[in-house]
């Protein structure tokens, strides 16, 4: 009896091909400021690391901000409460991934209270810059953005190229309700700025500000 031929399978080819990882090409020090534009617009509130030093050297350390050290995962809460606290000034969270990670629930709060003179930024590198540049999650595929939408944020937008800066910096401004901007950029170090570490002083100061006081 003849053998019978061996059925050769076929492959079948992808309908569209896989879609391409995230994109950590921006040097942070020219796309933090512009994407902030004129921080005067702005209360905030930014986490520690290297976005407490992107947003010291941006604004030279100034009264209208008060950054993290070692608080891991407070700055969304608090920023929070200040834009509610304060609904005639717009205020900004700047953050990074790591930091975020921490406390991503607070992300939901946000977007169930909604003020619409808040703003969160997270400036992500796909590392833990404060423990030793491990891999963080947003490196191995977790998408911020995607969790910022799902948790209810209307207004997001992924920023990892220079001709998405501009649009995001309008939706820091202009957005009526709590934005949210993913901001992809190389693991590269922040400014190299000293800051005053001292909370105490920071807080006092801040509130100064905020009250008016000189």
């Amino acid at each position: 009896m003849p053998k019978a031929k061996a059925k050769t399978k076929t492959k079948t080819k992808p309908t569209r091909a896989p879609s391409a990882g995230p994109r950590f090409e921006l040097d942070r020090l020219d796309a933090v400021p512009a994407l902030v534009g004129d921080h005067r617009d702005f209360l905030i509130v930014a986490g520690l690391a290297g976005t407490a030093r992107d947003i010291a050297a941006l604004t030279d350390d100034g009264r209208h901000t008060y950054a993290m050290a070692g608080a891991m995962g407070a700055a969304t809460a608090m920023g929070l409460g200040l834009a509610l606290a304060r609904p005639d000034r717009r205020v900004l969270v700047i953050t990074g991934d790591g930091e975020l990670l921490m406390n991503v629930g607070s992300l939901a709060t946000a977007a169930v209270l909604n003020p619409p003179n808040l703003s969160i930024v997270c400036v992500d590198n796909g590392y833990y810059g404060e423990t030793g540049y491990q891999q963080s999650h947003t490196s191995l595929g977790v998408d911020l953005e995607r969790i910022a939408a799902g948790s209810g944020i209307a207004a997001t937008r992924t920023v990892e190229t220079a001709d998405q800066i501009e649009d995001a910096s309008r939706l820091l401004r202009e957005g009526n309700g709590t934005s949210f901007v993913l901001l992809r950029v190389k693991p590269t170090d922040p400014p190299a700025i000293r800051r005053i570490m001292d909370p105490a002083a920071c807080r006092v100061r801040f509130r100064e500000n905020l009250l008016g006081h000189p």
